[in-house]
């Protein structure tokens, strides 16, 4: 489809129809064009994508979106700047070799989830927005129970409940702020649900897709072992190990919702004020007139164009610095501390979370000698 009808018309999870964006010039362009938005003009009428409580419909209003965007970036960009994710390297390091020494101490298999792909991510995140980590265990089943595509009533229930955690932690931030994100937000001039909302956005994307990063990043790394091999003999291919698994892996298949604020022309395509777009970066990232050999996975591919994981344009992912320090430390040290990792059951036994928003598997049993 992506290379007969790169924008196509598609019935989505809801029965509604949609846009389908699967090629990398015309997710580039959907991106970027102002007139595509997260809000409807008519939110009441406007196609669902999924169940999702997160991207399943529109979210904001039209006359307010781009005003908004704008604020909330400039509110966080600071915070997220490539500059001071850089400085947080040397500490990142640190809790990645400490979580390497923890597992060395323990006596094979144990589940890379438990052991790294989840604390890591969650230990960066409460450091970065002021969250305690002793609510990890309370803050990550709601971030599963937020992703469940399958009960939007639970899911809903779940986002509710985050956002007034999120926001009880922001108020106390007010009376007693630190250098982190969530003192930020006690400072912003905006209404209590806003806050809570954009916080709690922030704890669960702060987190959720790293994870299922490291966990695909490794799975490709063991099912193509020459790749592998080649970072173990050169630790300074770790920066494009991680461009190439943000490029392949795909932590969930939903796509990006957007709404047509007015008419718009998408790779030739006329949209009309008020449909939906679906933008598919994951199907894009593997498009033949953008990459040789797209569906090769290659560590040392050079980056004639940049994947489409963080977004692009105006709508590029504020994480997207904090998320490379994360993956580039990770893959950096973890072949090298453990050069005969392996899976310890067959690839086939491995099992998706199918229902899950940002996709991954539930466990994956590894081993070393």
């Amino acid at each position: 489809m992506r290379v007969t009808a790169p924008v196509t018309r598609v019935r989505t999870q809801t029965g509604d129809l949609a846009w389908l964006v699967s090629g990398y010039e015309e997710a580039r362009q959907a991106f970027a064009d102002p007139r595509l938005g997260r809000s409807a003009p008519d939110p009441e009428r406007a196609a669902r994508i999924s169940n999702s409580v997160l991207l399943g419909g529109p979210r904001g209003d039209v006359a307010t979106e781009k005003a908004e965007h704008e604020r909330m970036r400039r509110i966080l960009a600071p915070a997220f700047s490539a500059r001071r994710m850089n400085a947080l390297r040397p500490h990142v390091q640190e809790l990645v070799d400490e979580l390497l020494d923890r597992m060395a101490e323990r006596t094979p298999p144990v589940d890379l989830r438990e052991t790294l792909s989840l604390p890591l991510p969650v230990l960066v995140i409460c450091e970065l927005l002021g969250v305690p980590y002793d609510d990890r265990e309370y803050f990550r089943k709601l971030a599963d129970a937020m992703g469940d595509l399958g009960d939007p009533v639970r899911a809903g229930a779940a986002l509710a409940e985050l956002g007034e955690y999120a926001r009880r932690i922001v108020d106390g931030k007010r009376g007693a702020p630190a250098a982190d994100v969530f003192s930020d937000l006690a400072t912003m001039d905006a209404s209590e649900e806003e806050i809570s909302t954009l916080a709690a956005g922030l704890l669960f994307a702060g987190h959720e897709t790293t994870v299922n990063r490291i966990d695909y990043g490794v799975l490709l790394l063991l099912r193509n072992p020459a790749q592998r091999d080649a970072l173990i003999a050169d630790p300074g291919l770790a920066d494009s190990t991680v461009e190439e698994i943000l490029r392949m892996a795909a932590p969930g298949h939903h796509g990006l919702p957007r709404y047509a604020h007015e008419d718009v022309t998408i790779g030739g395509v006329a949209i009309e004020r008020g449909e939906a777009v679906l933008i598919s970066t994951a199907v894009a990232n593997r498009d033949e007139r953008a990459f040789v050999e797209p569906d090769r996975f290659d560590i040392g591919r050079a980056p004639e164009d940049p994947h489409l994981s963080f977004g692009y344009a105006a709508r590029y992912c504020l994480g997207a610095s904090l998320a490379r320090v994360e993956l580039r430390t990770v893959f950096g040290s973890l072949f090298r501390r453990f050069p005969t990792l392996a899976l310890a059951i067959p690839f086939e036994e491995l099992r998706e979370r199918e229902a899950s928003l940002t996709g991954g598997v539930t466990r994956i049993p590894i081993t070393w000698e």
